[in-house]
């Protein structure tokens, strides 16, 4: 393996740490001008999960970097005008409709692939697509129901066949109606512009590196093709010609690379107070949030209820550019309720009040009940920043 070659920048810790956070959009005034849509082109993929505690991650997103964005205006800057579609990046995610053409590597691979698990009768799949030509974007329901009578996986022959036109790309989701996913035509809702696979898929991988240096500001090898599930050796291919620059970050113990315009100005600005999604793409890595911010945090969501240490959908703290800690919470009617608040530090205290006060304002709640605190002695505290 050929050595690689001692990079000529270096950067400390901290400023590694304020990099990522300009660039993540938690550092310096946020851009209210170009609003939702400008948080999805900045961030170039916002992660969807079906978990809904104060509102689904892909709402969190742009209200942790926005403030109080009404939850509405966000699916409308998400799905009209033909916005964005959703697609496998990092995971199942809402992703720039300028990104299409990125992903023609892996519509390739899905299409060259063995077909999945599911068996697939003949006909079915043309039948989707002629049924779509006709009437227009459907729901798997509508297409003729979404499972058969088995298990949650065993999908009916049409929920097959959509989600393999989907992969495809013949097939794009264009909106999700009560968390179902809506499918038209790519022919139909991606513009003509872009409705292509031309890239080849050395260039798709070098677009995607590129993007995600420039999403993460500053990254090692797996931070930067974790972002869109890229695996090493594809990073590796392109990194040489995707414009990043290599550098070395006090007590990382791995090659970093950089978005150069990242470090022509030092990062300053206000800090954003807010509560983070699990999903949000500032802490999704997980051996990275660890190595920024020296904060480990895991969704216990799937862990049995006893063992869980911070709660169900603990959502990270953070202020001051720093993670101080979590609160797992819940809604009861016009209250929200901090079941389980953990608070790393006393100075934790005055910005865990502020941003419960800001999140339950921006879900409709008027009062904050805190239930329990790691932290027994900073409870008063605590409840008397609340009121």
């Amino acid at each position: 393996m050929t050595s690689l070659p001692r990079p000529a920048i270096e950067l400390s810790a901290d400023e590694a740490r304020r990099i990522a956070l300009r660039a993540q959009g938690f550092l310096g005034a946020p851009d209210r001008r170009s609003g939702v849509r400008g948080v999805l082109r900045h961030l170039g993929a916002v992660q969807l999960d079906t978990i809904s505690v104060l509102a689904r991650s892909h709402e969190l997103i742009p209200y942790a970097r926005l403030g109080a964005v009404g939850r509405d205006t966000v699916e409308a800057a998400y799905w009209t005008e033909t916005h964005a579609f959703e697609y496998w990046s990092h995971a199942a995610c809402i992703l720039p409709v300028e990104e299409w053409p990125h992903f023609a590597f892996r519509r390739r691979a899905y299409r060259s692939r063995p077909h999945w698990h599911h068996d697939l009768p003949d006909g079915a799949y043309d039948q989707v697509i002629k049924q779509l030509r006709a009437e227009g974007p459907l729901t798997a329901t509508e297409l003729g129901g979404a499972k058969n009578k088995g298990e949650w996986w065993d999908w009916s022959e049409s929920k097959i066949a959509v989600e393999r036109a989907l992969m495809y790309g013949e097939v794009v989701c264009t909106e999700r109606r009560s968390w179902k996913r809506v499918y038209d035509l790519a022919e139909r809702a991606i513009p003509d512009v872009l409705l292509h696979d031309d890239l080849s898929d050395a260039e798709c991988l070098r677009r995607l590196v590129r993007l995600a240096g420039e999403a993460l500001g500053v990254g090692t090898r797996a931070d930067i093709a974790d972002y869109h599930r890229l695996k090493g050796e594809q990073f590796d291919a392109v990194v040489a010609d995707s414009g990043l620059v290599p550098v070395t970050v006090q007590g990382w113990d791995k090659p970093a690379w950089a978005d150069p315009k990242a470090l022509e100005t030092t990062p300053r600005g206000r800090h954003r107070t807010t509560l983070l999604s699990p999903f949000d793409s500032l802490i999704w890595e997980r051996a990275r949030t660890e190595r920024i911010f020296g904060f480990t945090h895991r969704l216990e969501a799937y862990v049995p209820k006893p063992k869980r240490i911070h709660g169900y959908f603990a959502m990270p703290l953070l202020a001051g550019g720093r993670l101080l800690g979590r609160v797992d919470p819940a809604r009861e009617g016009a209250t929200l309720v901090a079941k389980q608040v953990t608070l790393d530090t006393p100075k934790a205290v005055e910005p865990m009040a502020r941003a419960l006060m800001e999140a339950a304002s921006w879900v409709g709640c008027d009062s904050v009940r805190v239930e329990r605190v790691n932290r027994p002695e900073l409870t008063a505290a605590l409840v008397r920043a609340l009121t």
